[in-house]
C-alpha cells in the first residue's frame, strides 16, 4: 500500500493503493496490468489546474536485472528528449515500491483503435504517419536507442483526426545499442518482430525498421502483413513468403514508391532492409 498520498483507495489485483498520487488525482486505468503485471496506466488530473495526464506506475519489486535497465534506459531517454513525435515525460514520482512517470495526455488513443475504427488509410495518410514515425525513430537512434516494441498499440494520436500528432510510447523494453554492438534477447510484440528475433539471432536497430514496415503496410490494408497462431508459425509464413499480401482491392491505387518502400523496409534479411538513412532518401518520403 502507498503511504500517504490521499483517503480514497483504488483495489486492484496487485494489492490497493489510494486514488491520489501527490498532486494527481487518478480517475480510471487505461492500461497495463495483465500478464505479469509489472505496471499499470492512468488518465488523471491534476488536482488543482484539472490538466490531464496519464500515469504509467511501475512496481519495482517485479522487475528483473534486465527490466530495471530498460526503465534505466527509458527514463534517462524520455528526461533529456522533447520531441513532437515522442511522448513527453512531464514528472517522476518514486514511492518505496513503485515509480510513477507523469506523461502527456493525448486524446486521439492508440493507432491500433484508429485502425479498428478506420481499417485502412488513404496513402497519404499513411505516408504522413510514417514519416512521423520515422522523425520520431530518428530521434531514438541519435541516441543509440532501439526501441523493440514498435507496433500501434505503442503509437499514440494527439486526437482523433487525420491531423494528428503520432507519439511513440512505451520505451520499458528500449535499450541502448551503440554501434557496431548487438542485442539477443527476445523481446516484442509477435506480429510486430523482425525475423532475426523471431530466430533467436543477434540484432540492431534494424528491428525497428521492420516494425515501421509492419505498421505501414497495415495501415495501408487494414492488416499486418504476417500472422501465425505462434512464433513458430508466423516465422514460417515469413520465410515462405515470396511477396507482401497486399489487398488486391487497393494494390493498383497505390504508388510503386509506396510499395517498394513496404517491400524493403520488410526484407527478410536485415543487412538489406532499409537504414534509417536509406529511408530518408527513398522517394516515397521525398516526393
Amino acid at each position: 500500500m502507498l503511504k500517504g498520498l490521499g483517503e480514497e483507495e483504488i483495489s486492484t489485483s496487485c494489492g490497493s493503493f489510494h486514488r491520489e498520487v501527490r498532486e494527481y488525482v487518478l480517475k480510471e486505468r487505461v492500461g497495463g496490468g495483465e500478464g505479469q503485471g509489472l505496471s499499470v496506466v492512468w488518465r488523471a488530473e491534476h488536482r488543482s489546474s484539472g490538466h490531464q495526464v496519464v500515469l504509467k506506475q511501475i512496481f519495482l519489486s517485479k522487475l528483473n536485472c534486465n527490466l530495471k535497465s530498460c526503465l534505466d534506459c527509458e527514463l534517462n531517454f524520455l528526461a533529456s528528449v522533447k520531441h513532437p513525435n515522442i511522448i513527453r515525460l512531464l514528472d517522476v514520482i518514486e514511492l518505496e515500491d513503485c515509480i510513477f512517470l507523469v506523461l502527456e495526455f493525448c486524446a486521439g488513443g492508440s493507432l491500433a483503435s484508429y485502425i479498428c475504427q478506420h481499417g485502412r488509410v488513404r496513402e497519404q495518410i499513411a505516408k504522413k504517419f510514417t514519416q512521423q514515425l520515422g522523425a520520431g525513430l530518428e530521434v531514438l537512434h541519435a541516441h543509440h536507442i532501439v526501441h523493440r516494441d514498435l507496433k500501434p498499440e505503442n503509437i499514440l494520436l494527439s486526437n482523433p483526426d487525420e491531423d494528428a500528432v503520432l507519439k511513440i510510447i512505451d520505451f520499458g523494453l528500449s535499450r541502448v545499442v551503440l554501434p557496431g554492438d548487438y542485442a539477443e534477447t527476445v523481446c516484442g510484440s509477435l506480429l510486430y518482430m523482425a525475423p532475426e528475433v523471431l530466430q533467436f539471432e543477434k540484432y540492431n536497430e534494424k528491428v525497428d525498421m521492420w516494425s515501421l514496415g509492419a505498421i505501414l503496410f497495415e495501415l495501408l490494408n487494414g492488416y499486418p502483413p504476417f500472422c501465425g497462431r505462434n512464433s513458430v508459425q508466423l516465422l514460417q509464413n515469413i520465410k515462405s513468403s515470396t511477396c507482401l499480401p497486399f489487398s488486391q482491392l487497393i494494390l493498383p491505387g497505390l504508388h510503386p514508391d509506396c510499395v517498394d518502400m513496404c517491400r524493403r523496409l520488410l526484407c527478410k534479411n536485415p543487412v538489406n532492409r532499409l537504414s534509417f538513412d536509406g529511408f530518408y532518401r527513398h522517394e516515397f518520403m521525398r516526393r
